[in-house]
């Protein structure tokens, strides 16, 4: 378990860890000067329970709130200490402010200082505090008097923290590997050390990791977890990492950084999230709203942008927080937002999509989509999204953003349907991909019942037809899988389905007869060309090219060239000459010159013609000399 401490200055929270630990928290010797808490301290101690409980002593000061929220982030227990003297003062309201946002419900509140209150005075502050509490996570906290000069009540406490303990559940295993980076130091003989608290998953010596949000690669040498060497630190605990690699010092690894599984390496400069405005605030939270924003140990500037309205102090909503440098973190994460003079806490809430468009942000297919996004459990998000739209999600990057292990990420991909493009994998419904499916033939009947003369439609023209518009790799896959069952042939560019034939209008089919004679015969190797016949028979050259192309595509003729068109037994008869010269020569290669006096036709056609088999395969090239390819010889029927 980790207890971070809370409450105003001089309230004696480094004390009150002291006597619980046997550790003085504060270690830099302005600390001890100044008789306060500048930076962070940790202990360790057996509470009891046969655990290691860890402990973060935060810093009291206003003017170091952005310290203690450094130190805030991954604690499981808080424990809020209010002076017997004193009573509740503004950094203990935002303290506890700061605790509920982050959504901190489990505490314990130490009355300290008890030796200097009468049963009157502790009542009174009791009372307080109860008021205090009430409408945050930690109403019905219990209060215990301490004193940390005669000892009175650590007993008691001491014993109520080592029940809590006990009743920590573990963190999330089952994810992958996070830790908030709260310090940096060289270790003497060791190297870079970092210190935090893992977030999520496990890390074990000799793991590679990637320190986040600058990519830099790591080497796990050592590990500390709650101040013991250990082999494995796992979610939960305090650990200490001695890293190692090109690149890793102690001035490369910052206190906010992230050392995680190189999986989740994918810092995020927009994020859609939830916000709570706390009461105090004294005016509206607009558009472009500057803040500083704090995730985990990390501090960055940030705009707000509501989804809606105006934020209204004490409501709750949607915004987009534009950050002026890139932040590494995951769905789930809570953040606290202050402002930029750091004097006061604005809010806070749940980062819900690490991948916020900067444009139609306020649409209503958004709302539903965040609003499904935003539900805790990762499948029913998962299934709430496919339900909403545009019906589909990036599955390797919900997997990803929420840094979810192997097991939950099988879970998830058997919950829908995976159209797996390598690069990515696009997760449907299984109604969506069933009503997807049949969209794609119901298109393709209704292509062929209005132009009957037509092979089909391309693959971009079907593709964009069809809602949801399906990525062009992950479409590519879907298709794939229908010409697989045999729902939809593939014909060059063009789909069909397998029941349509091409058929030609009355008029355009008379046409064709008409060219039909000039295709055949002893004229067969040297046909006209298009605009030649279009002139003759003064009829528009466009007609006869369309008359031609769509004989084309079922297979009647093939285009050698832009203005040349053979018969397609012609095509296949060449490729039998080309066969026959190729034979009869002594080196087994085909001269154009070879070919030209065979089809008896002029050089130019000639060289046009073999270039057309070598596009197809058909023929093998060697500089100005061909060959049948045997792999490709019966393409035309040959």
């Amino acid at each position: 378990m980790i207890v971070g401490t809370a409450g105003h200055i001089d309230h004696g929270k480094t004390a009150l860890v002291r006597v619980l630990t046997g550790t003085d928290a504060d270690r830099l010797a302005e600390e001890k000067t100044r008789g306060i808490t500048i930076e962070l301290g940790f202990a360790y101690a057996d509470l009891g329970d046969g655990g290691i409980t860890g402990f973060v002593d935060v810093p009291g000061h206003e003017r170091f709130v952005h310290t203690m929220l450094a130190g805030a982030g991954g604690i499981d227990l808080a424990l809020l200490v209010v002076a017997a003297d004193d009573g509740v003062m503004p950094q203990t309201r935002e303290h506890l402010a700061i605790l509920d946002l982050l959504g901190v419900h489990r505490g314990v509140i130490a009355l300290s200082k008890a030796d200097l209150a009468d049963d009157a005075r502790r009542a009174e502050v009791t009372a307080q505090i109860a008021a205090t509490l009430a409408g945050t996570g930690l109403n019905g906290a219990p209060v215990l008097p301490v004193s940390s000069v005669t000892g009175e009540g650590i007993e008691t406490l001491r014993l109520t923290l080592a029940q809590a303990a006990a009743a920590t559940k573990a963190r999330a295993l089952d994810r992958r590997f996070r830790l908030s980076v709260d310090r940096s130091f060289a270790l003497k003989g060791s190297g870079t050390v970092v210190t935090g608290t893992v977030l999520s998953g496990q890390v074990s010596v000799g793991d590679t990791v990637t320190v986040s949000p600058r990519g830099l690669a790591a080497r796990v040498r050592a590990i500390h977890a709650q101040n013991r060497p250990v082999q494995t630190g796992i979610a939960g605990q305090r650990c200490a990492l001695n890293l190692a690699g090109d690149g890793v010092s102690r001035d490369a690894i910052h206190r906010g950084d992230m050392v995680l599984d190189p999986a989740l390496h994918a810092p995020s400069d927009r994020i859609d999230a939830t916000l709570r405005v706390l009461g105090s605030e004294p005016r509206p939270i607009g558009t472009w709203f500057p803040a500083r924003l704090h995730s985990g140990a990390a501090e960055v500037g940030a705009r707000i942008v509501p989804l809606a309205e105006a934020l209204m102090p004490g409501a709750e909503g949607l915004v987009q927080l534009v950050l002026d440098a890139p932040l590494a973190a995951s769905v789930g994460d809570r953040y606290i937002l202050r402002d930029v003079s750091a004097r006061r806490t604005i809010g806070g809430g749940v980062f819900v999509d690490l991948r916020a468009p900067a444009r139609r942000r306020r649409t209503p297919e958004r709302m539903l989509q965040l609003a499904a996004a935003a539900q805790p459990d990762a499948e029913q998000a998962l299934r709430a999204m496919l339900a909403a739209p545009p019906f589909m999600v990036d599955l390797g990057v919900f997997i990803r953003d929420r840094a979810l292990g192997p097991d939950a990420a099988a879970r998830l991909a058997g919950a829908a349907v995976v159209l797996d493009a390598g690069g990515s994998n696009v997760a449907l419904s299984a109604d969506t991909h069933r009503q997807l499916v049949g969209a794609m033939l119901d298109t393709l009947a209704r292509f062929h019942h209005e132009a009957p003369e037509m092979q089909g439609p391309g693959r971009e023209k079907l593709r964009l037809a069809l809602t949801p518009r399906l990525p062009k790799d992950a479409f590519a896959v879907l298709l794939s899988e229908r010409i697989a069952a045999g729902d939809v042939v593939a014909e060059g560019a063009f789909l069909r389905l397998p029941t349509h034939i091409v058929r030609l209008s009355e008029a355009d089919e008379a046409l064709y007869l008409r060219i039909l004679p000039e295709l055949s015969g002893e004229a067969r190797f040297r046909p006209p060309r298009v605009r030649d016949m279009a002139t003759a028979w003064d009829i528009p050259e466009t007609d006869v090219r369309r008359v031609l192309r769509m004989a084309a595509r079922q297979g009647r003729v093939d285009q050698i060239r832009h203005d040349h068109y053979f018969l397609r037994a012609t095509t296949a008869e060449m490729v039998g000459i080309i066969a026959e010269v190729q034979a009869e020569a002594p080196d087994g290669w085909v001269t154009a010159a070879a070919f030209r006096d065979r089809v008896q036709n002029g050089r130019k056609v000639a060289i046009e013609i073999l270039d057309f088999y070598d596009r197809q395969g058909v023929t093998l090239r060697r500089g100005d000399l061909r060959r049948i390819n045997p792999h490709r010889a019966d393409l035309y029927g040959g």
